[in-house]
């Protein structure tokens, strides 16, 4: 926009790099900030600092923390038999909100795409590969895209050989979903995967 002047273009300009901001999204968020008060966007700018200076990797499972190790690796209260494989730290919060998973957690960083030239080196694999103990459960919980179940069979390939045991998350049709509308894939799976009731 020619007539803004050019820190409101440029703060426009960065929203829209974000993932799913697009311009006028941008543009709103922008008008947004320069009408409210200088406090929200103080606080907003320290949260942004913050959040690149204090969070960090886990050293131990790779996910996101502000204390090395972080809360999840270092719970006395958690499984240590159980291991959820999953591709990106967001993920283990998807577990995390549901309650429903009590073991730790191994973040991959990605997934195996060669297309990409994304093999098993670029991949957190020789950490995980650390971390298991003979008896444990690795649940593989990556996506459902081909570059999931690539680096799924792999994992099981390469985890076939040793004493633990490989899951992997179900597959099947979402709650509240309708049959007309489902694609051919997932109904695969579900009929595949179906259960005893």
């Amino acid at each position: 926009m020619r007539s803004l002047p050019d820190t409101a273009n440029r703060l426009i300009d960065e929203f829209s790099r974000l993932p799913g901001i697009g311009k006028k999204t941008a543009q709103r968020l922008a008008f947004h900030i320069m009408k409210s008060k200088e406090d929200s966007a103080n606080r907003l700018s320290e949260a942004l600092i913050d959040v690149k200076t204090k969070v960090r990797r886990c050293s131990v499972c790779a996910g996101i923390t502000e204390d090395d190790p972080c809360s999840i690796c270092t719970d006395p209260k958690r499984d240590e038999t159980m291991l959820c494989i999953v591709e990106e730290a967001p993920d283990i919060y998807a577990f995390e909100r549901t309650n429903s998973f009590n073991g730790k957690y191994h973040v991959l960083g990605g997934v195996l795409s060669p297309l990409d030239g994304i093999g098993p080196d670029d991949l957190n694999f020789k950490s995980l590969m650390k971390r298991l103990q003979e008896g444990m459960e690795i649940v593989i919980a990556t996506n459902p895209t081909v570059e999931g179940e690539t680096t799924s069979l792999y994992l099981a390939k390469i985890l076939s050989d040793l004493n633990v045991k490989v899951t992997r998350l179900a597959r099947g049709l979402p709650v509240g979903g309708n049959l007309e509308y489902t694609d051919e894939a997932t109904l695969i799976r579900a009929m595949e995967g179906r259960t005893l009731i």
